[in-house]
């Protein structure tokens, strides 16, 4: 709000600083012609809710500032606290607008990323089935390996037998000349 008064001078603030008094605790409440607004009223569709808001948005502060004030300077100053009052409201509007479109974004990302989960986890379960038969298959051909080793184990006992029996046949024989 323009104004030429010093007591408008902006004053700074040490927050480190702690009053001696509290100072008594401005509570704003809008009462309407018919009694307290509520916040299912609504001030675009009522003018006397409208006029109540209006109302109570100066502080007492206020009402001592502006009764000394001329009427175009009155009205100069509502409506610079309206514009102020509207600038609020469309920035406020334009970063619940970027909010929304951040939390769409952030559902479309979950939702692809709980499409690449599910599919990932698919993913998974076929390798597991995938591990599970490779195993079973090691394990068989670990088994036929066993199997066959202990085959070829007998075997080649066998065939060992047999030569021992062979050579000690043919030393028999060669033993035993043969006459010319």
């Amino acid at each position: 709000m323009a104004s030429s008064s010093s007591q408008n001078k902006p004053e700074t603030i040490n927050l480190n600083d702690t009053p001696s008094v509290m100072p008594e605790v401005w509570r704003p409440y809008f009462l309407s012609i018919n009694a307290l607004v509520s916040v299912t009223d609504s001030v675009i569709l009522n003018g006397e809710t409208a006029t109540a808001v209006a109302a109570g948005l100066c502080t007492p502060e206020d009402a001592k500032v502006l009764a000394g004030r001329t009427d175009p300077q009155i009205i100069n100053e509502s409506l610079a606290l309206m514009i102020q009052c509207t600038a609020t409201v469309s920035n406020m509007g334009c970063r619940l607008h970027v909010r929304n479109m951040e939390v769409k974004t952030l559902r479309s990302q979950v939702t692809i990323l709980q499409r690449l989960l599910k599919e990932s986890k698919k993913k998974v379960g076929e390798v597991k089935e995938e591990n599970k038969r490779l195993k079973a298959l090691v394990d068989s051909y670990a088994d036929d390996l066993v199997i066959r080793s202990t085959e070829q184990s007998k075997t080649t006992n066998k065939l060992q037998k047999q030569y021992e029996k062979l050579l000690a046949e043919v030393k028999e024989l060669t033993s035993r000349s043969i006459p010319k």
